[in-house]
Formats: structure tokens, sequence, C-alpha cells
């Protein structure tokens, strides 16, 4: 079986996020890596990328870097229209091309954490300080920990407490 190969190098930056106006990512730097091999009339596209995504803080909506460092494969091969939704993706015969940037976006996105917040301490303090006047959290949640003290809005509501005597009675 002949097997060709060749790689390609891209530098993903804020401008290629703008571009294809990803919902998630605002900006970033990476680095991707796509070697192609062509096996039997299909193609194999194996994806590394190194660098560093920036999202919105979940806690304080501030940006937030978060390192990729993902490895993904993607098999294309030739059709009559074009199709992501099985194992393969489907390329028009008379196109004869892909576009790999919506692909390696969601690479990038799904290899970043489901809660995407700072470092302990490093959250804007003006917004937690807002969001700890709306929020009532007890003293050992991520929230009260942020800043490391324990304030007055810390504690539970103790109108709460009297509902937790009702799960107590059952």
């Amino acid at each position: 079986m002949m097997q060709d190969a060749c790689s390609y190098e891209y530098n993903l930056d804020d401008t290629f996020f703008q571009s294809i106006d990803a919902p998630d990512i605002r900006k970033g730097k990476l680095h991707a890596n796509v070697n192609i091999r062509k096996l039997a009339g299909n193609f194999i596209l194996d994806f590394h990328i190194v660098g560093t995504a920036v999202v919105p803080c979940d806690r304080c909506l501030d940006d937030v870097g978060i390192a990729v460092d993902t490895i993904n494969t993607l098999k294309v091969k030739f059709g009559i229209c074009f199709s992501d939704e099985e194992e393969w993706v489907i390329v028009p015969e008379e196109e004869g091309y892909i576009d790999l940037s919506w692909f390696l976006y969601e690479f990038i996105e799904l290899s970043l954490p489901m809660q995407r917040v700072h470092e302990s301490g490093e959250c804007n303090q003006e917004m937690m300080t807002v969001l700890h006047q709306h929020l009532c959290v007890e003293e050992d949640e991520s929230l009260a920990s942020d800043s490391g003290q324990v304030s007055e809005y810390d504690t539970i509501d103790p109108r709460w407490n009297g509902l937790k005597k009702i799960l107590d009675n059952n």
C-alpha cells in the first residue's frame, strides 16, 4: 500500500479566533502541526496543538489563559457531498479541499476544562466583591476561599436553616 505524507504548521493567534467568529475562545497563541497521510484514496490528518487559549473566567468574567496541549485525528475521504457526521469527514470530489479552521477551533475548545477559572486569589477583586454581595455560600466553597478570607457574605442565610430542618425530619 502506497503512503504519501506531508506536514503543515499553523500559528493561531487573536486574528484566527476573530476571523472564525469563535464563540468561546476570545484570543490565544497556539501552534498547530498537521501531518497528512494518504492511504488508498483516504486521508488521515493528525493534529498536535500546543499553546495558550484565552477564555472568560467563569467566576469573574475577566480573561484567563488556559494551557492547551492536544493531539487529535481527523479521517477524510472524497464523496458526493460534504458530511462530518460519521467517523469520516466527506469532502465533495469536485471541490477537492477542506477548510481546517473550524476543526482546529473545535479541537482546542474540546481540550479546555469544563470549569475555566483563575487560580485562587487571581480573580478580579471588584467583581468578586459584587458577586459575594449577591450570593450566600458556605465557607468551604471555592468562592469564599478565592480571596483567602471569610467575609460576612460567606455564611448561610438563616432562612435556609429553617428549610434544612424539614429535610432533617424526613
